[in-house]
């Protein structure tokens, strides 16, 4: 076909686009079809404006109405010919597009042309959040010209629906719909589903579908916007050698590959859930492939090296054997949490021939993979593990530092609570060069309306600095609050019943009332020490009871309850909007960390609870002397004496000690250096009775310094008295899982204080040892701590420095307390 002159440069700086037309080839189908189907459903979901479409040319008294042309190169090629624009176009890699405003035949057009099918349904996102949309009303404000491909050949998130999740489980088969054509608008070319049997209940009150009909369904809706279906799919069977087992996990999975219609890869963790040694893992793998090829020919199956319970490296190591073997069934490995080598080794290991695709937790704040960065402990007791946590720049560098490593991404996520942090990964995942406030802008835009563009833009980016300092001295939490309440004061109804704009309203109302309850419950817990500090003069019941009193004001005359009933509001509405569940008693969550931090909006952020238990066992003592010793002892929990130090490894002061290691910046993961980790269970794990034969469960407890694996932990000290003699306490903190761990504690890196100590599995222990007087002889002192074998965290909360009364030798001693902990 001639050359019919289109394609030239627009003239004019905007279009408006609410009577446009759209050109497409008759002959479009499938995937192409539905990028176009989309386009038209979601302009008229915006602005009520219904496209009319066309398969032809316009002629030269076909009006004025502005042109959308949207095709694959391959469909427009006999309806447009020598284009300038699609002889571009065959020079995009796959899935690239070109967005470009021109004219067409005196029309104003927008061309949004494809390499392929998902290339036009990846031009149609973009073109979506360029335009404002308003009530009959819709506005191109500037050119385009954009011609791009994705930077990485994996892009997509995993969504399951299961009772764990914090939402996914509560949508209908048109809410999953909506919201998968939501991420592929942003460039997302898979979804990984899971099967109905996980490591979690196969249903809930939630659920609306049984879940094989789900995933089935969900299938078809993956594959209907042309995009690929993964299946997650752990190992988690109670045994694998059993040959009655075997044919029976063997079944259960040949049904699933032949009755759901499209699968073009299933992931199989190594552990986190599932716990197989490599030489099975690969055995077992092998028949799971032969099932998967007969239902589906073209299916690779992908292992991750994710390693819970084990001693890691034997383990890796095993591991990395079996793949240097190369099995044909083998389509690529996860990089994933608990993966414990970091990603540039694990490319280093695993031949060439194989891809990497990164699983990475960005739905998590803490006991995760990438855990925010020195977080206030106040946000750790009440926002827990699933709040909704857009984390921008950090999502940003977490993607981009090691990206270059592996051909893409699937995140893991348990529901819409990261749902800022999918889309900026998408992005990512396209382009590492596009900045996070674009992502932003586009996000508000499209999903939100195009006035609240920058404002939205803005406040998220507000949010994640809400959490970069301690929380008791960081005055943007204030103002982040004074940016949200003047959207939701102007916004419409519709912008308020938006569930997008209500999880950032209630970050932004929820932010503000923890700082405020913080401060104010601190200075109640100072005002109750104070009560205590005149028991001499008062009398020790006295004391007692008026600290107990001063300490029941937070809820007896709570600090800003306007801000709390306002959170629960936007809980009940983002319940009844995307089934959002936030508490346990009115929403159904699975569990209190699964996303519902509503239940800990009014969690204690003093030392209540422990000052409570204390005042128990003070009350028992028939003696008023006795009382009083135990009251000063109380008072004096964290004094180390005269020229000694405490330190609350979880403060911004006492983490300062610690040697930083690699900067966050390279290791967002902390697999080689030491971080600040949350304990927030702790309460939970210890018994009434432990708890009172311990005194309580202090605040200092709930958070710690962590190391990984081999990863030393280093402490410095300095200007100590180069005559005097220490001795060190510490209180470790034991996981629930495994044997727990052994511990190697050095002073200057030389001197042994005390050697594989083992902390049991869910456990407290404090331990005292002398220091070597020669380690402190030039006043300073280096205390590193190292595992020694055992799980892999090793935690330490709390350290003193002590003084030894009169310089005299302190004689080492074991373990002082060794509380264990209900798992």
């Amino acid at each position: 076909m001639a050359d019919i002159g289109i394609g030239s440069p627009m003239s004019t700086q905007a279009i408006d686009l609410t009577r446009a037309v759209v050109l497409s080839a008759s002959g479009a189908a499938g995937a192409e079809a539905k990028a176009i189907e989309v386009l038209i459903e979601e302009v008229a979901k915006r602005s009520g404006v219904i496209y009319r479409r066309m398969h032809e040319l316009p002629g030269a008294a076909s009006g004025n109405d502005p042109i959308i042309v949207a095709g694959s190169r391959e469909s427009l090629l006999p309806l447009m010919g020598s284009d300038g624009n699609l002889v571009e176009a065959a020079n995009l890699s796959p899935e690239g597009y070109i967005l470009r405003t021109s004219e067409l035949r005196g029309h104003s057009a927008v061309m949004v042309i494809g390499a392929d099918a998902r290339g036009v349904l990846y031009g149609i996102g973009k073109l979506l959040r360029q335009v404002s949309f308003r009530r009959c009303s819709i506005q191109l404000s500037e050119e385009l010209n954009i011609v791009t491909s994705p930077r990485f050949e994996l892009r997509g998130h995993q969504l399951g629906y299961r009772p764990k999740t914090n939402a996914y489980d509560a949508w209908t088969l048109e809410q999953y719909d909506q919201y998968i054509r939501e991420l592929a608008l942003f460039g997302a070319n898979c979804i990984e589903i899971l099967p109905p049997r996980t490591d979690d209940a196969k249903s809930g009150p939630l659920m609306k579908a049984d879940p094989l009909t789900m995933m089935v369904q969900l299938s078809e809706t993956i594959h209907s916007y042309g995009l690929d279906t993964w299946v997650w799919y752990p190992n988690i069977g109670n045994d694998y050698v059993n040959p009655a087992s075997r044919a029976e996990e063997l079944a259960e999975r040949e049904e699933i590959f032949r009755l759901v219609p499209h699968i073009q890869a299933v992931f199989i963790p190594g552990s986190d859930p599932g716990d197989m040694e490599p030489d099975l893992l690969f055995e077992w793998t092998g028949h799971i492939a032969s099932i998967l090829s007969h239902y589906h020919p073209e299916a690779k199956i992908w292992l991750s090296p994710q390693v819970m319970m084990h001693e890691s490296r034997p383990w890796l190591d095993s591991f990395y054997a079996h793949v240097e073997r190369e099995p044909e069934w083998l389509g690529g490995i996860v990089f994933g949490p608990h993966v414990d080598d970091p990603l540039p080794e694990l490319r280093r290991r695993i031949p060439a021939k194989y891809p990497i695709r990164r699983y990475e937790d960005i739905t998590h704040n803490f006991i995760c993979q990438y855990p925010v960065a020195d977080w206030d402990v106040a946000f750790a007791l009440t926002l827990g593990r699933e709040c909704y946590n857009p984390r921008p720049l950090a999502q940003k560098q977490i993607h981009n530092v090691i990206a270059s490593h592996a051909n893409g991404s699937i995140c893991y996520s348990e529901g819409i609570n990261d749902d800022v942090n999918k889309f900026i990964w998408l992005d990512q995942d396209w382009n590492p060069s596009t900045s996070v406030m674009e992502t932003l802008r586009d996000y508000a835009r499209v999903f939100i309306g195009p006035d609240y563009a920058d404002s939205i833009a803005c406040g998220l980016m507000a949010q994640e600095e809400n959490w970069a300092l301690p929380l008791a001295v960081n005055d943007q939490v204030e103002i982040t609050l004074q940016q949200w309440r003047q959207m939701e004061r102007h916004a419409n109804t519709h912008v308020l019943g938006n569930y997008r704009f209500q999880m950032g309203l209630l970050r932004a109302y929820y932010d503000a009332y923890t700082k405020r309850r913080l401060i104010y419950e601190t200075e109640l817990e100072y005002r109750a020490k104070d009560a205590l500090r005149m028991a001499d003069q008062n009398g020790s019941l006295a004391a007692l009871e008026k600290m107990e009193r001063i300490l029941g004001l937070a809820r007896a005359e709570p600090v800003a309850p306007d801000y709390q009933l306002r959170c629960q509001q936007l809980a009940d509405e983002l319940f009844a909007g995307i089934g959002s569940q936030l508490t346990v008693s009115r929403h159904y969550a699975s569990h209190p960390e699964r996303g519902a931090f509503i239940e800990a909006i009014d969690f204690p952020l003093n030392d209540i609870r422990w000052l409570r238990q204390q005042s128990e066992i003070i009350r028992e003592e028939p003696s008023e002397a006795e009382r009083l010793v135990l009251i000063e002892q109380l008072l004096d929990r964290t004094n180390p004496g005269p020229g000694g130090y405490y330190d609350n490894l979880g403060s911004p002061r006492s983490a300062s000690r610690i040697e930083s290691g690699t900067l966050w910046e390279n290791d967002p993961g902390y697999l080689s250096s030491p971080r600040i980790a949350h304990m927030p269970g702790m309460m939970m794990m210890i018994s009434d009775k432990r708890q009172k034969e311990l005194g309580g469960v202090p605040l200092a407890w709930e958070n710690t310094a962590n190391i990984m694996l081999d990863t030393p932990l280093t402490l410095s000290y300095d200007h100590l008295s180069p005559g005097c003699r220490y001795a060190v306490k510490i209180t470790y903190i034991g996981e629930s899982r495994g044997d727990g761990y052994w511990v190697t504690l050095t002073a200057n890196d030389e001197q042994i204080v005390h050697e594989n100590l083992h902390i049991p599995a869910a456990s407290v222990m404090t331990v005292q040892s002398e220091i070597p007087p020669y380690a402190t002889a030039n006043g300073k002192l280096q205390l590193t701590f190292r595992r020694a074998k055992g799980f892999k965290r090793l935690h330490v909360a709390e350290i003193w420095l002590i003084v030894a009364a009169g310089h005299e030798p302190l004689q080492a001693r074991g373990c002082e307390d060794n509380y264990q902990l209900r798992s």
